[in-house]
């Protein structure tokens, strides 16, 4: 396939992230790394969205600290950004919300129409000249093109993700375009896809825990990559449940021959290693999450 034929995808990771950890970090730069090795898709960009306060799990701190953590966690990535939009809501968003929001967010940044699984875009998403001499993510001078493009998306997206003023619709040309000369573009495919843990994908069979008609949107409007944690059988989880039977083709299950030691780490391991002093919570937690962690005494008592 062609750089312009594969599939442009925006991971979306949904959880407490409380706190968040190098796990939740690995999980997204092994799912990159997963996809752009199946030769299909090209992963622009990565969006970690923190749950809203009232969502009522014991120990969850407020999202003021859990958003500044997050930034903190990702202060050094060019593709992995923090949006506060389920924050900042009135009340606890479902997952569908979550995705169903930002996919009208694109659409209204980008003006186009993004595609699902059932129904890929034909609308032009990004473009470039077809005559450039060089590919659409080639630039010996600067950073690729899909970096840039994630930038300009990122920046467009956390001045409307709240509030949502009107804009106009605008479309992404190469900087070097000549934009007086009519051209020909071409049409780029996006797709925003559920980043995941295998215990999210086996929370889909506990019955009533999900709201059915959510899990097929989340499933089949959209699509998962899952990245399995402790060996689980994602096979065996996805037979268990007759819509991810259903829509299994639209699930991607990041293969790893090596168990990576990021893959066991989790929130409640971290906060068990701060309540007790235990010195391995550096190889959970980055740094400056740990340094904020203890500035603001979050996690130190039992209580949260």
């Amino acid at each position: 396939m062609t750089e312009t034929t594969k599939t442009h995808v925006i991971l979306l990771s949904c959880g407490s992230f409380n706190p968040i950890t190098r796990g939740h970090i690995h999980m997204f730069e092994k799912a990159r790394e997963y996809l752009h090795k199946t030769g299909r898709f090209i992963v622009i960009g990565g969006i970690i969205s923190p749950v809203h306060d009232s969502y009522g799990k014991p120990g969850l701190v407020s999202s003021r600290h859990r958003l500044t953590m997050c930034q903190l966690a990702v202060q050094s990535s060019d593709w992995i950004r923090v949006d506060p939009w389920e924050c900042y809501q009135d009340t606890w968003q479902t997952t569908c919300s979550v995705l169903e929001h930002h996919r009208d967010l694109m659409k209204r940044v980008t003006g186009c129409i993004l595609s699902n699984v059932n129904t890929p875009s034909t609308t032009p998403v990004i473009c470039q000249p077809q005559n450039e001499t060089s590919t659409i993510y080639q630039n010996k001078a600067n950073k690729s093109v899909a970096i840039k493009l994630w930038g300009k998306m990122s920046e467009s997206l956390g001045k409307i993700c709240c509030v949502r003023p009107h804009m106009e619709r605008f479309t992404f040309v190469d900087e070097n375009a000549n934009l007086g000369t009519a051209m020909r573009y071409e049409e780029i495919e996006l797709r925003i896809l559920l980043l995941c843990g295998s215990d999210l994908l086996e929370s889909f069979c506990i019955p009533g825990l999900w709201n059915e008609s959510d899990m097929e949107v989340i499933v089949g409007d959209f699509g998962i990559v899952v990245v399995p944690r402790d060996g689980v059988d994602t096979e065996r989880i996805m037979n268990h449940s007759s819509v991810l039977r259903k829509h299994k083709d639209s699930i991607i299950v990041v293969k790893d021959e090596i168990d990576h030691p990021m893959s066991i780490v989790s929130s409640t391991k971290s906060r068990l290693a701060l309540q007790h002093g235990d010195g391995h919570v550096v190889d959970y937690l980055s740094q400056p999450v740990i340094d904020y962690i203890l500035q603001s005494q979050l996690y130190i008592n039992a209580s949260g």
